[in-house]
Parts: structure tokens; C-alpha cells; sequence
């Protein structure tokens, strides 16, 4: 099969198609003919050698895909060759098939085609766990979204608002202003001219804060927070290293949580899949959540998918597209 690794750290040139063994599907796992995947903040990382795969992964990048089933382990129940799926993966998404266990796969949601599926388990997953698993935002709760009109950051601005949320979200364009506002967003913050945390303070805080940009946020978030308020750090784009006011922090008896999607154990992530499939997939099949393809780029070029990711000119995911396959 052809896959794509970053054999030594660099830019997106660093990244070369190979051609390695099919995968085998071990016990507990499946292997998904891949149609699709998706290009995500952690690959650039990973390319860049700050974030290598989790012990016995592959070198292979990716952390999402649909596809269909090609092969079934022993011990999977539920799953059968010609199934189309997606899936959250700990590698191997960059590729023409990855095997993965059974419980980090899920059916396509209702009235999403089989390709543009590649682009939702990792900001699904991420967006559910940690806003509603960790976080617990409630229906009469505000969500303040980092980058709203990125992969991750559109998803949540739409399932906050489908569940009831109010949502205030940070961007950098009018155009990508624009998209916030029409996924749902009840105020979209232009991070260059405005100060997030005015206006937040004049919604009377932030319930929970879902942030991509780490240290270089850290002492406002905490300003912007309301009482009992929640952040939740789930990416490094500005540092990871800050100092935090912690008697702001204990005044407004809030919590900051950082966590890592990727390095969860298996059960956790199907735990997390689970969920998702309960809870997430009926309002993608109604309507109320939409997903966003920016670009499709073949996998024989993921240089130019990073190229485009680091531009930061795009609204919504990339896809990696397998040719011959849709």
C-alpha cells in the first residue's frame, strides 16, 4: 500500500509516500480500505518531531479515516467486510489501509458521504469528550471556541448551539468572522482588533473554554472564565509554558484541564466513540451539524495539505483522498 511518513524532522517537504506492507487485522480489529482522511493540527506537529506516535504505533500520520472494511479480526463482533466506516486512529490515517481496533470505529453518520466522513471522528471526538464529557457544558451554559472557523472549532460551535449553548468564539478575518456567525455563533471576536476577554466579561464569563493556543492564552482564559468556570486545553499553538494567576483561579473556584485525545488507552477511546455515535451522530443525521470540507488534496501530495494547514487560509478540514476511491 502507498502511506506517508516524515522520516526526518522538517516543513512539509520532510513528508514522503512510501510503499509499505498491507496491514493484518489483529485480535479486536478491523482493516478499512481508506477513502479518506483528514489533515489535523497533531500531524504537523508530528512532522515537525515534537509529537511522535504513542508506543508501538506506527510511523505512519493520520488520526481519522473512512473507508470500508476490508479484512475482520478474531473476537469483532458488529463489523463485516464491505461495511463503510470511519474511524479514530492513533496512526496510519495517511495511507491506502490501516488496521484499527473495532471499537474506535463507527458508522458513517446519516446523510454524510463515505469520503467526506474523513474529516469527522477526530474533531467529533475531541469536540464531544472534552466540552461535554470533561467540561459538562450545559444547555444554559456560555462556550468561549478558539479559532472557531478551523475543523475543530466549527464543530463546536455547532454542537454547543445545538444543544443549547450560547457561544462566543475568536477569529482572525471577516470571512472566517462571517462563517462563525452563520454555523451559530451569538458573537464572533475578531482576535486582531478586539480583547476576548471584554467581551466575555460582558456576557458575564465563560462557562467553559475550549482552547487550541495553550500558554499564550492561559492567564486571559482564566481571566475570561466565570465563577466555576472550566478551561480546557487541548492544543500548544502559542507555547507551553506560562505563568497563571492562581489566586484569580481559586477566586472564581475555576479549573484548567489539559488533555490529549491520542494518547488515551483503547478502551477509553472506545468509550469516547461510543458516545459520540449515541449522542453526536443523530444531530449530523438531522441537520443541526454540519461538516465542512475546505480542500481536497491526493494523498500522493500531502505537502501541499500541510502547506495549506500552516497558511492557516482555510476554513474547515482538509481531506487526503485515496485515488480511485469515493
Amino acid at each position: 500500500m502507498r502511506a506517508v511518513t516524515a522520516p526526518e524532522p522538517g516543513g512539509p517537504e520532510a513528508l514522503k509516500v512510501n510503499d509499505l506492507p498491507d496491514p493484518e487485522p489483529g485480535v479486536g480489529e478491523v482493516v478499512i480500505e481508506i477513502v479518506a482522511s483528514a489533515v489535523n493540527r497533531a500531524d504537523m506537529l508530528q512532522r515537525q518531531g515534537f509529537y511522535p506516535a504513542p508506543k508501538g504505533a506506527s510511523d505512519v500520520l493520520g488520526l481519522e479515516c473512512s473507508g470500508r472494511i476490508s479484512a475482520v479480526g478474531a473476537a469483532v463482533e458488529g463489523w463485516a467486510v464491505g461495511d463503510e466506516v470511519c474511524a479514530l486512529l492513533s496512526h496510519g490515517g495517511y495511507a491506502e489501509k490501516v488496521a484499527v481496533p473495532a471499537g474506535q470505529v463507527m458508522p458513517i453518520p446519516g446523510g454524510v458521504e463515505v469520503k467526506s466522513a474523513g474529516g469527522i471522528p477526530e474533531v467529533a471526538c475531541t469536540v464531544w469528550s472534552n466540552v461535554f464529557m470533561i467540561a459538562g457544558l450545559q444547555p444554559d451554559e456560555t462556550l468561549l471556541v478558539h479559532g472557531g472557523a478551523g475543523g475543530i472549532g466549527n464543530f463546536a460551535i455547532q454542537l454547543a448551539k445545538a444543544l443549547g449553548a450560547t457561544v462566543l468564539t475568536t477569529a482572525g478575518s471577516a470571512e472566517k468572522l462571517e462563517l462563525c456567525e452563520s454555523l451559530g455563533a451569538d458573537r464572533a471576536i475578531n482576535y486582531h482588533h478586539e480583547n476576548f476577554v471584554e467581551v466575555l466579561k460582558e456576557h458575564g464569563g465563560a462557562d467553559v473554554i475550549l482552547d487550541n493556543m495553550g500558554a499564550k492564552y492561559l492567564s486571559r482564559n482564566v481571566d475570561a472564565l466565570a465563577t466555576e468556570g472550566r478551561l480546557v486545553v487541548i492544543g500548544m499553538q502559542g507555547g507551553t509554558k506560562a505563568e497563571v494567576d492562581l489566586g484569580m483561579l481559586m477566586g472564581k473556584r475555576g479549573a484548567v484541564i489539559a488533555t490529549s485525545l491520542r494518547a488515551r488507552p483503547p478502551e477509553e477511546k472506545a468509550a469516547i466513540c461510543a458516545s459520540v455515535v449515541e449522542h453526536v451522530w443523530p444531530l449530523i443525521a438531522e441537520g443541526k451539524v454540519r461538516t465542512f470540507v475546505h480542500e481536497e488534496v491526493p494523498l500522493e501530495e500531502p505537502w501541499r495539505a500541510h502547506e495549506l494547514m500552516e497558511s492557516g487560509s482555510h476554513s474547515g478540514k482538509i481531506l487526503l483522498t485515496v485515488a480511485g476511491r469515493s
